[in-house]
């Protein structure tokens, strides 16, 4: 069975693209980036690339390509580009797809769009990732709220990072989401350890 995926977080620096390389071993899915800003020559889709043990997965190029590591509204901006929602159509697969975002829900694309409006656009499911931290829950809970009143179909939640079950439980019971798996604090960042952590993600 083939899925697709839209994978998003609480906020930046929470560990998606991480997310993302787990849920790709995985399923031995696709994987696209639509929006990358800055660091293009180390962009998520090589680093994915990297962290993947399976040879049948294929990285997609990115839809836009920005040059400064900012918000993509402003990046586009200082590139001289405009992002605009009809530019973006999901990769032809047969596979499964994870397609990551770029920081939170509310990022700006454009003077309009937010993240979030690309979700409802590419009309996806999408699995949530939080981490663990002061104000997490808070992150966590507001993020699936906007789902929800969006009518976004959510699969569940992945928590990465150092544990904190009482932060867990609590994020769990309030929302009623599946708990999808956590993904701790590898100590070694590379093949061996993103494929050991796929064998404890549950995404039946």
């Amino acid at each position: 069975m083939n899925n697709k995926y839209f994978v998003t977080g609480i906020g930046t620096g929470i560990g998606k693209t991480v997310a993302s390389a787990v849920l790709v071993e995985k399923l031995n899915a696709d994987y696209w980036k639509p929006i990358q800003s800055g660091d293009l020559d180390q962009s998520d889709s090589l680093t994915i690339e990297s962290l993947i043990s399976n040879s049948q997965t294929v990285i997609h190029p990115e839809t836009y390509r920005l040059s400064q590591p900012l918000s993509p509204h402003l990046s586009a901006k200082l590139d001289e580009i405009e992002i605009t929602l009809d530019q973006f159509s999901l990769p032809e697969t047969t596979r499964s797809l994870i397609v990551e975002g770029a920081g939170g829900l509310m990022v700006p694309l454009n003077d309009k769009d937010l993240i979030l409006d690309l979700i409802t656009h590419l009309n996806l499911e999408t699995i949530v990732v939080s981490s663990n931290y002061l104000g997490s829950i808070n992150h966590t809970l507001l993020t699936i709220n906007t789902l929800k009143q969006h009518g976004i179909k959510i699969k569940g939640i992945l928590f990465c990072g150092e544990e904190n079950a009482e932060s867990q439980s609590y994020i769990l019971n309030y929302t009623n989401l599946p708990f999808l798996g956590r993904i701790p604090q590898l100590k070694n960042l590379d093949k061996s350890g993103i494929k050991e952590a796929a064998q404890h993600i549950n995404l039946a």
